[in-house]
This record gives C-alpha cells, sequence and structure tokens, in this order.
C-alpha cells in the first residue's frame, strides 16, 4: 500500500528561501538532502508573509521573556500586534495542512521555539519564544517541533523524526479507523517503542485502552495521544533502550539455539557498553523475527521507526 509522507512546516529559510531580513537565506543540507526526501514540506516565513519586504530591518524581541514585543532593532518600531493577528490566522490556516511536525529557525524573533533573546533593562535574556512558534505550539501542543539547532544532535535528530511518523501513523489510524479496536492495535503496535521511552507513561496508555469503553472517544483519543507525544519527547536512552531489546529477546527463548542465544546477549550487551550503535542489535533482532516469523514482534513499530535510508540508530 502507498504511504503519504508526512507534512512538515519549515522556516523557508532552511530550505535555501531569500526571505532573512538580510536578503539571504540558512539552507541546511540535511534538511534538505537528506530528510527532504521522505518528507512534504510545508515553507513558512513569518516576516515575509506578515508583509514584510526582502530585504527589511531587523527585528527583535523585548521588554518581558514571557510576553515580548517585537520591534525593529534600529528606529524601534513595534509589530507586536500585526505578527500576532497574523501568526492566530496562519496557524488556523495551517489545520488544513495535516503538519506531523514543524522545525523552526533557532534564535528567530518569529520562528525560535526556544531560548531565543530577549533584550530589556537588565540585558539580554536568552528566554523568549518567537511570536509565531508561540502561537503554533499553543495551538498544536501534540504536533512534534524542534529547531534546525537542536537537531545537529544525533539523539535529538533520532527523537524528533521518530515523533514525526509516529504522528503520521496516528493521522492514518483516525483518518482510515478511528475505531476502539483500532486504538488497541494502534497501541499494541507501539508498545515497545514506548517503552523505550517511557515505562511509567506505557503503563498509564495500557491502562487507557483497557477502560476505553468507559470513556467518551473523543476525550479520550485526545488524551491518548498528549500522554503518548510527551511520553516520546523523553529521550530513549541506552539503558532503556537496552531494557527493550532484552525484553524483545525473551520472545525468541523457546527457539533461538544456544549459539544464537549467546550472540543476541552479546550484542546487547556490547550495545549497553556504548561498543556498537543500536542499529546492530535491532538488525539481529529483525533477522530473528524474520527467520521464526514471532508474531508480537512482527508488528512492533520499534523495530522500523522510521525511514531505513536516514541511518538515524547507527548514530545512537
Amino acid at each position: 500500500m502507498h504511504q503519504e509522507k508526512p507534512r512538515v512546516g519549515i522556516s523557508s529559510c532552511l530550505l535555501g528561501e531569500k526571505v532573512r531580513y538580510d536578503g539571504g537565506h540558512k539552507l541546511d543540507h540535511y534538511l534538505h538532502d537528506v530528510l527532504g526526501p521522505f518528507v512534504t514540506w510545508v515553507p513558512v516565513c513569518p516576516e515575509v508573509e506578515c508583509g514584510f519586504p526582502v530585504p527589511r530591518e531587523a527585528m527583535r524581541l523585548v521588554g518581558s521573556p514571557l510576553n515580548p514585543r517585537l520591534v525593529t532593532s534600529r528606529t524601534g518600531q513595534d509589530h507586536t500586534n500585526r505578527m500576532r493577528a497574523w501568526a492566530e490566522k496562519r496557524t488556523q490556516q495551517l489545520e488544513q495542512e495535516d503538519l506531523c511536525g514543524f522545525i523552526f529557525r533557532a534564535g528567530s524573533p518569529s520562528s525560535g521555539m526556544r531560548g531565543v533573546k530577549v533584550y530589556n533593562d537588565n540585558g539580554v535574556i536568552k528566554q523568549g519564544v518567537g511570536m509565531f512558534a508561540a502561537a503554533f505550539m499553543a495551538h498544536f501542543p501534540s504536533v512534534p517541533v524542534e529547531d534546525d539547532g537542536r537537531l545537529n544532535d544525533a539523539v535529538l535528530r533520532e527523537n524528533f523524526i521518530e515523533r514525526v511518523f509516529v504522528y503520521q501513523r496516528w493521522q492514518e489510524f483516525l483518518n482510515n479507523d478511528g475505531s476502539l479496536g483500532g486504538l488497541v492495535t494502534f497501541h499494541a503496535e507501539h508498545k515497545l517503542l514506548i517503552m523505550a521511552h517511557s515505562p511509567k507513561t506505557l503503563t498509564f496508555l495500557g491502562q487507557l485502552v483497557a477502560t476505553a469503553k468507559q470513556k467518551v472517544k473523543k476525550a479520550l483519543f485526545q488524551d491518548y495521544l498528549q500522554h503518548l507525544m510527551e511520553a516520546l519527547r523523553c529521550n530513549a536512552t541506552v539503558k532503556k533502550n537496552r531494557n527493550v531489546l532484552q525484553h524483545g529477546m525473551g520472545y525468541f527463548k523457546k527457539v533461538l539455539s544456544a549459539d544464537e542465544k549467546k550472540e543476541l546477549d552479546e550484542v546487547i550487551v556490547n550495545y549497553g557498553k556504548g561498543f556498537i550503535p543500536l542499529i546492530v542489535p535491532i538488525t539481529l533482532i529483525q533477522h530473528y523475527v524474520r527467520k521464526y516469523k514471532e508474531p508480537y514482534l512482527q508488528t512492533q513499530r520499534y523495530l522500523y521507526p522510521h525511514p531505513l535510508e536516514l541511518m538515524l540508530r547507527n548514530h545512537c
């Protein structure tokens, strides 16, 4: 079955569009060349779409980090209300895009999602959020978001892209099924993936699904998605991955030979010690899943969370 690419919002300058205040861009080659073939980009440039020209006077956040104003750096013109009105309208329009994620430009007074410079009488505080980014995250609290700077970290990059594809599968579930039985299946397929991020949340979600018939479906689905995405924001550490791998190994205890058990155990131990990347034990387990046709593990998204070509587990 053909699967549509996830639609991901992105600050336009990261795709090489010359929309910055100085007429330049911030092309990110990983996003454009590596991740690009596996997603459908939805570019957004708040300042240009809000009506500001290219080039233009640079802007910055001033005042309180909790409620900053957007003003031009040299002449001090206040564009706060203009940007807020546009951001509210644009976020509503983006509801039609079925976004599975958004990548913001780090540090931008309009698009930075964290740590944006805010200027006030006390100096410069790196605690602000860009105005469009703040509006987007408030409007779409469960949609995965990240900025281009943090995506240079291999662990954070894998975490974000994994969440994008989980969110896409959630959207497909709602669009193609949306039943309580479908929720049970969705949860079952993602158990090991959730376990790798938050065993505590896995228990909570299991209880939520088990009592699904006692709840209003719309509220149930919203509750499930909220806790699912919060859990996946927690990084899957080496320790948690090792526990999942050992859990998966248990499904083969009746079929693996002594040598196969020893080999798999050694590979998991070596991963835990940091000698080899996660892709090595994952590949060996995938091999045994195919060889012995283990039914439970055949359905587990943990083994195939995102396109193999991205090689995300080769570095963590």
